[in-house]
């Protein structure tokens, strides 16, 4: 995607050919910054504090992370104490750990000489395949868009909900939820997006609109609560979101609020889709509520807000009451029952162990339908 004009994406090898440069999403949208990092621990900080986030990027930091610390030293040791401390950042995306097991698969039976050039070999090829994977994606997600347009008047503009972010910030290019809308907007289908706030961070209202903005996307940032309201109305056409972990099931853990709006959309009708590469998938759980660890983050996130004062100073300033406790869960479940169908790399399903076993029959171990 393109930044006034310069194409990016969001993790990069670094001139010198070993650090690795990021996007640093904490400063967006007020600024756009870079960050180099040069250590597994940096890496690490780098996930920890959201300076990268979104499932798949968060994969690719951690990738690049074990080959930082190859470069340093390459032993059984320090690879798997940088599994470890990588594994041990954020516990909901399940891309992380699918990453670090495919760097471990990788490297582990090398002789060390050869594991921090293998490193860097392998953590590219994942970023390369992310991009392809979330391409695919919006391919897919294009055939529904223009399905559901098909049902509106000649050149009505089709109006699409998302909630936190699942764009290009979130994985190494294109995005998951957004890439179809892209592509939509890019192939002249009139597209407009209801761009959730979605508190406590605010990822939709600093880095989705941000985005979209940058792309020429017609959009409108609305409160995490006005979305029902507007489906009630008739003014969302169908939802698109991301997710961190899907089960083997097809249910969805995403953004805290998700399962808010797919009730809304289910009790209005409004087509409600999961955009997500199959890493994301976890083939162990069948039950999200049950089975999926929900991260806890500071509470700090929801006292206290950020943002640009008349100065152009960006500031830090509480919203709640002194001495009044918050808590911060980070995700929740949404049940495969209120999922419309899952768009993959490979296809659009049904939210189902029969749906997911169809388009991924050796990872279910089903035979194909």
């Amino acid at each position: 995607m393109k930044i006034h004009g310069q194409p990016y994406r969001t993790i990069w090898l670094a001139p010198d050919g070993w650090r690795v440069g990021v996007i640093d999403q904490t400063r967006l949208p007020f600024r756009f910054e870079t960050v180099t990092l040069s250590s597994a621990e940096a890496a690490a900080e780098a996930i920890r504090s959201m300076v990268v986030r979104g499932a798949p990027l968060i994969g690719a930091t951690a990738a690049y992370g074990v080959a930082l610390a190859m470069r340093m030293e390459a032993s059984d040791a320090t690879l798997d104490a940088a599994l470890v401390l990588l594994g041990a950042t954020r516990p909901t995306a399940v891309n992380l750990h699918w990453a670090l097991a495919r760097m471990r698969e990788r490297l582990a039976p090398l002789p060390s000489q050869e594991r921090m050039a293998a490193a860097y070999a392998e953590a590219a090829a994942l970023c390369d395949e992310d991009v392809a994977l979330c391409r695919a994606i919006g391919e897919h997600g294009l055939g529904v868009i223009r399905s559901i347009q098909a049902e509106k008047a000649e050149g009505a503009t089709l109006n699409i909900l998302t909630h936190c972010n699942a764009g290009w910030l979130a994985t190494v290019d294109w995005g998951t939820a957004l890439a179809p809308i892209y592509l939509a907007h890019d192939g002249g289908i009139p597209v407009h997006v209801w761009v959730d706030e979605t508190r406590p961070r605010n990822q939709g209202a600093a880095l989705t609109a941000y985005e979209l903005g940058a792309h020429g996307v017609p959009h409108t940032v609305i409160t995490d609560n006005a979305g029902g309201h507007l489906m009630q109305r008739g003014q969302v056409d169908m939802v698109i979101v991301g997710t961190d972990r899907t089960t083997a099931s097809g249910d969805v853990a995403n953004k805290i609020g998700t399962y808010l709006k797919a009730l809304a959309a289910h009790d209005t009708g409004v087509p409600f889709y999961v955009a997500l590469p199959s890493p994301t998938i976890d083939w162990t759980l069948s039950d999200g509520v049950r089975g999926i660890p929900i991260e806890e983050r500071s509470a700090r996130e929801v006292t206290h807000l950020s943002g640009l004062g008349d100065d152009g100073e960006v500031r830090s300033f509480q919203v709640v009451a002194p001495g009044s406790p918050a808590a911060n869960p980070a995700f929740d479940v949404t049940p495969a029952r209120l999922v419309t169908g899952l768009i993959t790399e490979r296809g659009v399903c049904e939210a189902s162990a029969q749906g997911l076993a169809r388009l991924f029959p050796a990872r279910a171990g089903r035979p194909a339908a």
